[in-house]
């Protein structure tokens, strides 16, 4: 996959077969999109193109508004993309003047011109452009002066698109990996960088990598302990995440640190990435590390048995 990191860098295509929008999960409504833009660029000779935006319009139309969570950074939508077969990723760089692009200028100058627009599919009452003026009404016109193809996605899949995003990001909420990677049609991921903690779990036989998240708008699941498949430098390890607030040594903020079995390694310092399977339990206050070390013991052989 070809990744451009503006319109301006992207060589315009003679038969290009797009589709807009943020794709945050790359989920299964996301994937039904994808493998429609592929076949139609097998039917039509062309190739397949995402147009993305970042930062986030959110981030940059209501800038003081913090709350926005994402399920995928936009690395690992790259990834998801790319291993779904898209043959052209742009990342549109979003701020406020392109967001005063109108309808016609989006499709006209954006689309057809720049991109080389042949067909262009998207979801039942898509918006675009300025104050999201543009209508489905309005491509069609386009369609017949610009002389492309347009596609959209039934309501009823659409329906599903959105509901699964909603339905995700509660199972998330809930902690249930097994409903959201069900609905994602993959493994939930976390990215991050390996940095120094306190090393408390070393002195129980429980050492664990301490992870700085590389986004911080990235959304993670309920607090708890869970079971995971760890990738340090291109080799996979079994493990198991904790995420949460640390209440057996009174910590005051969060951590994600994950004890990787029949590792003995110093990564420091390295990217690293963790594919969630499933919850092992939320997370509890113990009164001593002892205990702590016993509950640990169980969690490891309930992971052993979930990864098996």
């Amino acid at each position: 996959m070809n990744v451009y990191s503006s319109l301006q860098s992207f060589p315009r295509q003679s038969k290009a077969i797009v589709t807009i929008g943020t794709f945050d999960g790359v989920h299964v409504g996301h994937q039904q999109i994808i493998r429609r833009l592929r076949e139609i660029a097998v039917r039509e000779g062309g190739q397949t193109v995402v147009l993305t935006f970042f930062p986030h319009p959110r981030m940059v139309l209501q800038p003081d508004d913090n709350s926005l969570q994402l399920i995928t950074t936009m690395e690992e939508r790259k990834q998801l993309l790319n291993e779904f077969g898209i043959d052209h990723l742009i990342i549109q760089p979003f701020d406020k003047d392109f967001s005063r692009l109108s309808a016609t200028e989006f499709v006209r100058d954006v689309l057809v011109n720049n991109i080389g627009l042949h067909t262009l599919v998207i979801g039942y009452d898509h918006h675009f452009g300025r104050n999201r003026e543009g209508s489905y009404r309005d491509l069609e016109e386009m369609a017949s002066v610009y002389g492309f193809q347009l596609e959209e996605i039934p309501e009823q899949d659409v329906n599903e698109v959105a509901v699964s995003s909603t339905k995700i990001r509660h199972a998330l909420q809930q902690g249930n990996m097994v409903v959201a990677n069900r609905l994602l049609g993959h493994d939930f991921t976390i990215h991050g960088t390996v940095v120094q903690g306190d090393r408390i779990g070393r002195t129980i036989g429980f050492p664990t990598a301490n992870i700085q998240l590389a986004e911080n708008y990235k959304q993670l699941p309920k607090d708890g302990i869970y079971a995971v498949m760890f990738e340090v430098e291109g080799l996979w390890y079994k493990g198991m995440l904790y995420i949460g607030m640390r209440p057996v040594v009174h910590g005051n903020s969060r951590v994600i640190e994950v004890n990787i079995f029949d590792f003995d390694q110093e990564i420091y310092g390295k990217q690293v990435c963790m594919r969630i399977k499933e919850r092992i339990r939320d997370d509890r206050s113990v009164d001593s590390l002892e205990s702590l070390k016993i509950l640990l013991e169980e969690d490891r052989v309930n992971a052993t048995k979930i990864l098996s």
